[in-house]
């Protein structure tokens, strides 16, 4: 199965896009096309610092006719990532695409609500560039997830010179459940086309670091300022509901959290019990995972079955179902039956596979 297909099969198409402009995001420049560092040796199994920092330039922004997106196109310098799949089980399984030299530069777009500010980092995308009128390419982009942007879709990419290009994003809207004031909306597609002037020369003076020294630490660069929505997952304190804690699974940060009813839009009349999933460090949404959950109390399951992917104007996406009732001193069981599927940038490639099943007592 190639990427369009794997990507379809997924994920589905769709449309949205933005406007031209151009915003330089402050990184040291370079005046040259910088030559990556390789990648590490001896890379851990879990998040790490990666060996160098791109720049980013703003193409532009916009909503949709619908008003059901926001969007942003972004580019910088063609870089490697890694694609994974639900057969992933080690980085050494994961499809590494390394530009090879003939790719100009690296599109991401970012995806959201318009009305709570939200990345919507479960819906399929598609690009179809153009020059004078002329078709170049089109392809469906990867879903990605980066240490500094979060959930984001993207692709290496080969232009045909410096010159004015249209650029399509299309998205084809979202299956997964929407909940509370997300009820209806989502589910069409939308298609802008942004206008890109690119420049050989501007693309080599986008700003690049290397970072050799912090290369493989436990640690992260800071989320990228841009002015617009990334997939920042909630801080718990905000979620409505109890929060329970924090239970962790091959490093990532499983919020538990729990309410009195189910948001609007699901069936069931007990409580509702919802799992906020992020990245250690930067709090980045992880998506497109499949959790299943059990909750055992005095020796006795009283609920045992999946979280399902959910959107909710409250809660955001989060991992959720209806339960009877949730007490004090409950012990609960998520288990990762797949891990996100989404590519991933260095510094997550290796994280995120092996997630055994992880425990809270509630």
């Amino acid at each position: 199965m190639d990427r369009r297909q794997y990507l379809q099969a997924c994920l589905g198409a769709g449309t949205a896009a933005g406007l031209a402009g151009c915003t330089d995001l402050g990184f040291i420049e370079t005046q040259e096309l910088p030559s990556t560092p390789p990648v590490l040796e001896d890379r851990p199994d879990r998040v790490y610092h990666p060996t160098h920092v791109d720049g980013m330039e703003m193409v532009g922004q916009a909503e949709s006719d619908n008003g059901d997106y926001g969007f942003a196109l972004v580019y910088t310098y063609p870089h490697r990532f890694w694609r994974v799949d639900a057969t992933t089980e080690s980085v050494d399984d994961a499809i590494l695409k390394d530009p090879d030299g003939s790719q100009d530069v690296h599109l991401m777009s970012v995806l959201w609500d318009p009305q709570t500010g939200r990345t919507l980092p479960d819906a399929g995308m598609s690009v179809d560039i153009r020059k004078d009128g002329e078709a170049l390419d089109e392809q469906v982009i990867y879903p990605m997830l980066s240490p500094r942007m979060g959930f984001h879709f993207g692709a290496n990419f080969q232009l045909d010179g410096d010159g004015d290009y249209e650029i399509a994003l299309s998205v084809g809207g979202t299956s997964i459940r929407q909940t509370g004031d997300y009820q209806g909306r989502f589910g069409e597609q939308a298609t802008v086309t942004v206008p890109f002037e690119f420049s050989t020369e501007e693309r080599d003076n986008i700003g690049f670091e290397r970072t050799e020294d912090e290369a493989g630490e436990a640690s992260l660069p800071p989320v990228m300022d841009m002015d617009v929505p990334l997939g920042v997952a909630p801080d718990p304190a905000e979620l409505p509901g109890t929060h329970h804690g924090t239970a962790e699974s091959g490093d990532a940060r499983l919020e538990v959290v729990s309410m009195e009813s189910p948001p609007a839009g699901i069936d069931g009349d007990g409580a509702y019990l919802a799992v906020s999933a992020r990245t250690p460090y930067n709090q980045l949404v992880l998506p497109q995972m499949a959790l299943d959950a059990t909750l055992d109390r005095d020796g006795q399951t009283v609920f045992e079955g999946a979280l399902e992917r959910t959107f909710d104007s409250d809660l955001g996406y989060h991992y959720g179902a209806a339960v009877d009732d949730v007490a004090s001193g409950d012990a609960l069981t998520i288990d990762v039956v797949t891990h996100p599927q989404v590519a991933r940038h260095e510094g997550y490639e290796t994280a995120f596979l092996q997630m055994p099943a992880a425990e809270l007592t509630l």
